[in-house]
């Protein structure tokens, strides 16, 4: 069993909602202090604030999406979203993949897309391409998979939490079975439980996408 401690390493945070606020921000901050999840994610108007209240806390990385939620934004948009975040102190970027580009096969498009986004960040930021497997059948799943390595990124991301679903354990087994050591994996979506969460966690998923509430309740677990 791992500590609560070591489970919040592997924990992004995020409030990323169309209604989310400066008091919702202000709130992860906090739990982050408090828990040291490794990532409070925000939408790209809160990034410059949020990199302020994160400057001093050493291990808590500012995070925000590319081409969220949708990833069907022109590449040029995209970049200049990327550019910006950059500029505002942003740590992380997950990038949402042209999901309806893939599904039309338009593969050299996709990748060609990440790419280039990926090509501008700075020295030492992380970069996750999301896919969004609720999406896809199993091969479209792996062939994601494929594209993101391709593309230079640190992490494939399950999915942005916004496509319903659950938290689809045994595809990311089969997710990790094929991309090995070639890129690491966040899962995000549907995440609620301690099972679920020691599940990933054991097949070697380096990263969690989880909402603040199930975030303190698996770590929570973790303290008793």
């Amino acid at each position: 069993m791992i500590s609560a401690a070591e489970a919040a390493r592997l924990i992004d945070i995020s409030a990323v909602r169309t209604h989310h606020t400066l008091a919702d921000m202000e709130e992860l901050v906090e739990y982050a202090k408090k828990y040291r999840f490794i990532n409070v994610h925000v939408l790209p108007a809160w990034v410059s604030e949020l990199a302020r209240r994160l400057r001093d806390v050493e291990g808590v990385y500012v995070g925000s999406p590319v081409g969220f939620p949708s990833g069907a934004h022109c590449t040029s948009v995209k970049l200049l979203e990327a550019q910006q975040l950059l500029q505002d102190g942003v740590e992380e970027m997950d990038i949402v993949m042209n999901v309806g580009k893939f599904k039309n096969r338009e593969y050299t498009y996709v990748q060609e897309d990440l790419r280039k986004i990926i090509g501008i960040k700075n020295e030492g930021v992380l970069t996750k391409v999301i896919i969004e497997i609720n999406t896809l059948n199993d091969d479209e799943m792996l062939k994601a998979c494929e594209i993101a390595i391709k593309s230079g990124a640190d992490f494939v991301k399950t999915g942005t939490g916004w496509v319903p679903g659950n938290a689809n354990i045994e595809r990311i087994r089969k997710m990790k079975e094929y991309c090995g050591k070639d890129i690491k994996i966040k899962a995000a979506g549907g995440i609620r439980t301690q099972e679920e969460f020691l599940a990933l966690y054991e097949m070697g998923v380096e990263r969690m996408g989880i909402n603040t509430r199930s975030a303190l309740e698996i770590v929570g677990s973790f303290e008793t």
